[in-house]
């Protein structure tokens, strides 16, 4: 602890920091049309870059575009804005994350519509990846939200900003988002919503909380109001905590389907080796109450059905087994 406080002592805002942070947050004065184009440039940009790479499925691709993506900016500056006690900056910060959250999903929409038939909604790593958050993400955010705001603070470690903005995505989500929309992709989107979400209000309760810590409330010079502020993260923190609902649920989901694919896959390759003569067991997907499995060999085993009884018996929860047998054959060409 004692550290901690050291931390944060040596770290303190002056009065003298001040307006440093805000020419860096605030979109405000003589620059502030030089500021917002640049941010629409940059965030027209990395909504395409992410939207490409997602439908190509290139992890490379959505990391270039997490770089260059300024959304985080505006956010901090929300949550820095609620530190200082100044509504009306938190309002207009908060009305751009807003706009550009709604532009980049059109964007990517828009794109959705003329790539829909070329996306495999169940197999394409970088939509698969962000349409169920868990409990974890939540955790990662929060720190992500952190540094981030620490990271905005010091100069000295300001370059660890883009480190900061590929560790808590904010674009790629949104593009998942809009793409799945325009195929109709319900559950995806709302999936890459929560994401967002999640993201987004972390930022805001841990950005905050460290801006706080920090002193930047005490270092400004204007009034501030300290119930409004705590109203404020009031709500922030209840977000968070209704978002922590469906995130674990969602962990829950995930870890009970984990434990009924590997017991499935565990009692299926038994039943192959033991019943089924050249029966391999090609694929084993558990998702909720059903299961799938695929089994390929030259002949029906007539145990086949013995497996789907066994399985339920074994995993009380899957209630439905889709459970295909292919028969396949060799063919030598000389």
């Amino acid at each position: 602890m004692a550290g901690l406080s050291t931390i944060i002592e040596d770290n303190k805002f002056t009065p003298a920091d001040v307006p440093e942070l805000e020419s860096k947050l605030f979109f405000e004065g003589d620059r502030s049309r030089r500021h917002l184009v640049r941010f629409t440039v940059l965030l027209f940009l990395s909504a395409v870059i992410a939207v490409q790479g997602v439908i190509e499925d290139s992890t490379a691709t959505v990391i270039g575009a997490m770089i260059i993506a300024p959304l985080m900016n505006p956010i901090l500056a929300t949550t820095a804005a609620l530190v200082m006690g100044n509504g009306p900056r938190a309002w207009r910060s908060f009305l751009l994350v807003v706009s550009g959250t709604l532009g980049v999903i059109v964007l990517a929409a828009m794109f959705g519509t003329v790539a829909v038939h070329i996306v495999d909604f169940s197999t394409n790593s970088q939509i698969t990846g962000r349409v169920t958050p868990r409990l974890l993400d939540l955790v990662v955010a929060l720190a992500a939200g952190t540094a981030g705001a620490f990271a905005m603070s010091r100069d000295d470690v300001a370059d660890s900003l883009p480190g900061v903005a590929v560790s808590i995505a904010l674009v790629p989500p949104l593009c998942v988002a809009g793409i799945s929309l325009s195929a109709g992709e319900w559950d995806h989107t709302w999936g890459a919503l929560l994401l967002f979400l999640t993201n987004l209000l972390s930022i805001l309760l841990a950005g905050g909380a460290i801006f706080a810590l920090l002193g930047l409330g005490k270092a400004t010079t204007e009034g501030t109001r300290q119930l409004d502020k705590r109203r404020a993260y009031g709500v922030i923190a209840i977000g968070v905590m209704l978002v922590a609902i469906p995130l674990s649920m969602a962990t829950v989901r995930v870890a009970r389907d984990s434990i009924a694919q590997m017991r499935i896959t565990n009692i299926a390759n038994n039943w192959a080796r033991q019943y089924a003569t050249d029966s391999v067991v090609r694929s084993v997907l558990a998702s909720g109450s059903r299961a799938k499995i695929l089994v390929t060999g030259s002949e029906q085993p007539p145990t086949i059905e013995d497996l789907g009884a066994h399985i339920k018996s074994e995993v009380e929860w899957v209630a439905e087994i889709d459970l295909r047998f292919v028969p396949s054959r060799d063919y030598v060409y000389r």
